[in-house]
């Protein structure tokens, strides 16, 4: 017989988001360990319940369906066509009218809110971490080069691997620790993608610099999916994936094997800020660290091209480090950028309680060393499911060198589109190439932009774009492309506000 403890205790599997239109109810003694089959039978037969607890049973279950249903939780997230459930299954993104749900988690929407659904449907995926993946294999080469080039003194990997962060930063994680002023260009929302104005979707993984430095971490390889609105061809996405390191160090690190190293310092007081170092650090840590992070990066480059790969450095500006660099190999008769590094801004580092150390920092993009390393020429194959693609990367030992065979070219087609720019109202390129991706998919290969009309009496201006459809994996008929791009014609108007010229 059933125990029933403080009356009886009820689990719910509630298939509807409605209590009052519950499908499914089940009563189950929550201390009970068996599994529910074993709960149902005993010696062969099913358990009954006695007269008197049925009576009680059925009094409380019609109280329960006659009582209010129950406040929902995040119902501003849910749609009427989703149900709660308590299946397990990972949550999916959601946009309501009044927040965006992400990973489980609801964010309230306000008027910098510009996120998609397309885009959304990429959080989650994890393709760097998805075994015999391209650009999990490059990070996997990545990691084992500096796991075995840079052990620490018990052994172990001196460099910690973190590849599994959310994608979901705040706007301070992403911009101000970095040290990014408020006006700068890069915050636009045209160029990101927002939940609302203090959250939003990582446009870089050093937005989790600072907090794992602030962790205690002094030497760290970073890895994970990153979000910008952007052109759209055969090298640009609007996810894609980096991975970038971290090295810090003391006094006796830095200066351990220099004669007369512990004469040096780190840090100098009065100093100016110049081209070549920053106001508070020495000349020799500035030279030091410039020295052994251009080695280090040396040392990957040849790791990942082969032995004699021509490497130059190029001068460059970033916000959070000073000095900074761009590297380029010569790669197949032409000079290619593969990351960029720096000496990490000192004031990061206090702000991060490390202030007593110096360090470098670097990051690359994934998806650029897969496609020169394995000649894939078009960036949405990364997201492709077709097993031709897939299955060149399914081997066991990951150095193994992949030379990509090409899938069938299907043949392109090509619709363009014309329209006048609405007055008093702002338009960006990145706005149309974001309705585009949202309407057409992976089925728009390019879009570019063919002119630029300015009527000479009223002013008013019109662009007109051409819009190249190519599927990876099917030939495409001009039938479907029109749907497609009649629905683009659409959108554009009631979306953008642009008065259409077709």
């Amino acid at each position: 017989m059933l125990r029933l403890r403080c009356f009886m205790k009820l689990h719910l599997s509630v298939t509807s988001c409605c209590p009052r239109r519950c499908t499914s109810l089940r009563l189950q003694d929550p201390y009970d360990a068996r599994p529910r089959r074993q709960q149902r039978l005993h010696g062969g037969q099913r358990q009954k319940i006695d007269g008197p607890i049925r009576m009680r049973l059925s009094i409380f279950l019609r109280c329960l369906l006659q009582s209010p249903p129950l406040p929902r939780r995040h119902c501003c997230c849910l749609p009427s066509r989703r149900c709660l459930s308590t299946d397990g299954s990972a949550p999916q993104p959601v946009i309501g009218q009044d927040c965006v749900e992400v990973l489980g988690h609801a964010y309230p929407r306000d008027d910098i809110t510009n996120v998609t659904p397309k885009i959304l449907s990429k959080v989650g995926r994890n393709l760097h971490n998805q075994s015999h993946h391209p650009l999990w294999l490059v990070k996997e080469r990545i990691k084992a080069h500096f796991y075995s080039a840079y052990p620490s003194r018990g052994g172990t990997p001196l460099f910690s691997v973190h590849d599994n962060l959310s994608p979901v930063v705040s706007v301070q994680q992403n911009f101000d620790s970095l040290l990014i002023p408020p006006d700068h260009p890069s915050r636009n929302r045209g160029d990101n993608y927002y939940l609302n104005r203090t959250t939003m979707l990582r446009a870089h993984t050093s937005a989790h610099q600072v907090e794992l430095v602030r962790s205690g971490l002094d030497a760290f390889l970073l890895a994970g999916d990153v979000y910008r609105r952007d052109q759209i061809d055969s090298t640009h996405y609007p996810v894609f994936h980096q991975m970038e390191g971290v090295r810090l160090f003391s006094k006796h690190e830095l200066f351990s094997g220099v004669q007369g190293g512990g004469e040096l310092s780190l840090f100098e007081g009065g100093g100016r800020r110049s081209e070549n170092k920053q106001e508070v650090h020495s000349l020799e840590a500035v030279k030091l660290l410039e020295a052994e992070l251009k080695r280090t990066l040396t040392r990957l480059v040849t790791h990942l091209f082969g032995e004699g790969v021509p490497v130059r450095w190029v001068d460059c500006s970033f916000p959070f480090t000073h000095p900074s660099y761009e590297m380029e190999v010569r790669f197949h008769g032409d000079w290619m950028e593969v990351l960029g590094c720096g000496v990490m801004e000192q004031r990061l580092l206090d702000a991060a309680g490390a202030g007593h150390q110096v360090g470098w920092a670097f990051g690359l993009g994934l998806e650029r060393l897969a496609m020169v390393l394995f000649g894939i020429p078009d960036i949405r194959l990364f997201w492709s499911g077709d097993p031709r693609f897939l299955k060149q990367f399914r081997f066991q030992d990951p150095q193994q060198p992949v030379c990509f065979q090409p899938l069938s070219k299907y043949p392109p087609l090509h619709n363009d589109i014309s329209f006048w720019l609405p007055e008093g109202r702002s338009f960006t390129d990145n706005d149309f190439y974001e309705l585009v991706r949202c309407t057409g998919g992976d089925m728009v290969e390019e879009v570019t932009l063919l002119d630029r009309f300015q009527h000479p009496r009223t002013g008013r201006r019109s662009l007109c774009y051409r819009i190249v459809y190519r599927h990876m994996e099917r030939t495409l008929t001009q039938q479907e492309v029109r749907l497609v791009h009649q629905q683009i014609q659409r959108a554009a108007e009631t979306e953008l506000g642009v008065q259409g010229r077709y």
